[in-house]
């Protein structure tokens, strides 16, 4: 629900458990007055403060008044050069060459339903969903328009931000940067938590205070990164899983970012969330535009799993365009880890075989299928399938595996190009490169100009024909390395810190173009495994890769950051073979099955060479997540214990939004000698019920809550057990 009291320029955002406000004050500025847990209203300008800080510059329209600073005031958008030292969210170059913009406010409108941005990732939602506030700020000597929009969706708890810059001047100014998102809040007393990592380690949970000045993470990768992701957290000192004030932060986007936090001086806190200044210079001709990506913001005062299930919700229910939509999505296995680059047809159709009688409905076809493709180093751009391997191409290799009773999915990596290629001998320039430079490469190949129309459009007809020649169902869209030599040919030199953002904007549009001309495909994004998990591509792409990491173990943590942000049935998980090929670790069948039930689910490996006993608790495990996909898939998600530290396991579960229904799982550490006898605490069952535990005794409810379950002792590392709980009428007595 949004509150507009124009006569006072005040703007109030309620949803169902929180309260954002905002108001512009006599000299125009927009200050941000409370972001919390939900009040009734009125005006909380009255919580701002003012007095005489030293070296803390008063703007002209304040006159002789030494008590009123932009460098002290909570702004709703801070734009650079006007007396705020703090980290801005804007930073304008005039064309007299000045970086100084004076922001004032101008006029507010409500508007039913959820905006859209024109070529960007943004939540959707309907009139009953969500509604409008749109903000216009000046600049009057630059003649610089801002809007402010915020998306309110009441149900969730979720405000969605962006903003788009009008030049409505005479002359050039150019953006130096441009955020998504300020918000300020009081006190310093927070800590800031950041998912980190590396390749085949990502989104690993990182929480320190907020000490005095700057912390930030970012990418200048062109992709949003393995190393860091764009979600970040800020919350009170003491606010944990279950408990505490926090607000959590998501940059809907793909390529560089930066969040940054500052406490200042005057111990207030400022977080700030956008694209990454490195290299982002956009020139606003006269009449012309520039929109942000969107940010998300949900708070709590209930502690980072009340938070994330708000986030999971909106996610599913308002992000991702998912052609399944409810529908349960096949079980895959796919084929890289079983054959790499060394197949037939008579080979893909017989690991087709073999998983098909397990109950397996998706057959992947991953790398090495086209153009001159028998390692890494050749054939990326020359998208036409390679018969040599493939006779008579897919439309033969398709009927086969669907005479199998199999659907058929295909890996593609559009953005790249092998130098030993067709398509790089017909158009070097294609590539990102500097001119008199060597190219830089990552894994032997170079990064396609996607800021080009003429480079989308012969990629896009090419995969176009290629989907359309058979049945193709799934597509995996992946992406191998980051961008370098960012310089395109067909940009000036003014405009070459366009390239990044225009790269993104690129890949926006071929995989809309891809949605809109195969509105049945699935397709899932891909970077080197998580190097792009991101809430932008999940409005392209409704599941991701979560790593290249298919090690159990190391998914415990890989899945357990992710979580924090995004839901379960956006992680792209898998069982593989064991040992495992990045880590050499060993794991049972059924602890690798428990793990990858908690994302997607598939196989990477070749049933061939499974055992009789392996095969038989594979067509198990399919026919449980075929039983239980509505709970893994749409479930509230609760984190029972974190993977990060020290203890005897790791645990999760799934519960139905009812609370009457629920799957725990669990897996151990490393073993040793005489455990102790230790209990589960469940959560999100409902108090007042008793439930069935796999089909046996009752438990009450509140006994589950409070006093826990008894974990049985284990021989071994890593190993799992899962409790599938139903609610039951109080007929019998529990226990």
């Amino acid at each position: 629900m949004i509150v507009l009291d124009k006569e006072h320029k005040l703007f109030t955002l309620h949803t169902q458990n929180t309260t954002y406000q905002m108001k512009a004050d006599a000299y125009g500025v927009l200050l941000h007055t409370y972001y919390g847990p939900r009040v009734r209203g009125g005006d909380l300008s009255c919580l701002l403060q003012y007095t005489d800080r030293s070296f803390s510059p008063n703007p002209n329209a304040a006159g002789t008044c030494r008590t009123y600073s932009l460098d002290v005031l909570p702004r709703e958008y801070a734009a650079s050069g006007g007396g705020d030292f703090r980290i801005p969210s804007l930073e304008v170059e005039g064309p007299d060459g000045s970086h100084t913009a004076s922001l004032r406010f101008a006029e507010a409108q409500v508007r039913p339903g959820k905006y859209a941005l024109e070529g960007l990732p943004a939540f959707f939602g309907a009139e009953a969903e969500a509604d409008t506030l749109v903000i216009t700020l000046e600049d009057a000597a630059l003649q610089l328009q801002v809007e402010l929009f915020y998306g309110v969706f009441e149900a969730h708890d979720l405000i969605t931000r962006a903003v788009r810059v009008v030049n409505r001047g005479e002359g050039t100014v150019r953006l130096r940067q441009a955020a998504s998102l300020c918000l300020d809040l009081p006190g310093g007393d927070w800590d800031l938590i950041t998912f980190d990592g590396r390749h085949v380690m990502e989104r690993c949970p990182s929480r320190a205070p907020l000490r005095p000045g700057v912390q930030s993470v970012g990418s200048v990768r062109g992709t949003s990164s393995h190393q860091h992701n764009p979600f970040a957290i800020l919350c009170g000192r003491e606010a944990g899983e279950e408990h505490g004030l926090c607000y959590g932060a998501m940059l809907l986007y793909s390529g560089n970012f930066q969040a940054a936090a500052e406490r200042s001086q005057f111990e207030s806190s400022r977080l700030v969330l956008g694209i990454h200044p490195y290299h982002f210079c956009w020139t606003l001709d006269p009449g012309a535009s520039f929109t942000t990506p969107e940010a998300a913001l949900v708070c709590s005062n209930q502690g980072f799993g009340a938070m994330s299930r708000r986030f999971h919700r909106a996610i599913r229910s308002n992000l991702l365009r998912d052609p399944y939509g409810d529908r349960r999505k096949p079980v895959l296995v796919n084929s890289w880890e079983a054959t790499y680059f060394d197949f037939d047809a008579d080979k893909l159709v017989e690991l087709a075989a073999a998983s098909a009688p397990l109950g397996v409905e998706l057959f992947v076809l991953d790398d090495g299928w086209f153009g001159a493709r028998d390692s890494d180093s050749s054939g990326l751009g020359d998208w036409t399938v390679n018969e040599r391997k493939l006779p008579g191409g897919l439309e033969a290799l398709v009927a086969r595996i669907q005479a199998l009773g199999m659907s058929f999915g295909l890996w593609v990596e559009p953005e790249m190009v092998n130098e030993d290629s067709e398509l790089y001998r017909a158009h070097p320039d294609w590539a990102l490169s500097v001119p008199g430079r060597g190219p830089s490469r990552g894994r032997a190949q170079l990064v396609l100009d996607f800021s080009r129309k003429e480079v989308r459009d012969h990629i896009y007809a090419a995969l176009k024909r290629v989907l359309s020649s058979a049945e193709v169902s799934y597509v995996k869209w992946d992406m191998n390395r980051s961008l370098t030599d960012v310089w395109s040919a067909a940009l000036a030199s003014e405009r070459q810190g366009e390239v990044y953002h225009r790269y993104v904007l690129g890949v926006y549009e071929m995989l809309e173009r891809l949605r809109q001309d195969f509105p049945n495909l699935l397709i899932e994004g891909c970077s080197g495994g998580g190097g792009r998990f991101d809430g932008g591509m999940l409005y392209y792409t409704p599941q991701i890769w979560c790593s290249d990491n298919t090690d159990a173990v190391d998914r415990l943590r890989i899945q357990y950051g992710t979580s924090f942000g995004y839901p379960p049935c956006t992680m792209g998980a898998h069982v593989s073979a064991t040992p495992n090929e990045q880590t050499g670790r060993t794991a049972s069948l059924e602890t690798r099955g428990a793990v990858a039930m908690s994302g997607t689910f598939g196989y990477e490996m070749d049933f061939g060479k499974s055992s009789p006993e392996e095969r038989e608790t594979i067509r198990k495990q399919v026919e449980f997540f075929k039983k239980h996909h509505h709970l893994l898939q749409t479930g509230d998600y609760y984190r029972l214990t974190s993977p990060f530290q020290e203890g005897p396991y790791t645990a999760w579960a799934h519960v139905s939004p009812d609370g009457r229904e629920a799957l725990v799982n669990l897996v151990t550490g490393s073993t040793h000698a005489a455990l102790p006898f230790t209990s589960l605490r469940l959560q999100g069952l409902d108090p007042n019920l008793d439930y069935r535990v796999n089909g046996g005794k009752l438990w009450p409810g509140d006994v589950l809550l409070t006093a826990g379950y008894p974990i049985p002792l284990f021989l071994g590392d890593y190993q799992t057990f899962q409790l599938y709980l139903e609610a039951v009428d109080a007929s019998s007595p529990a226990f």
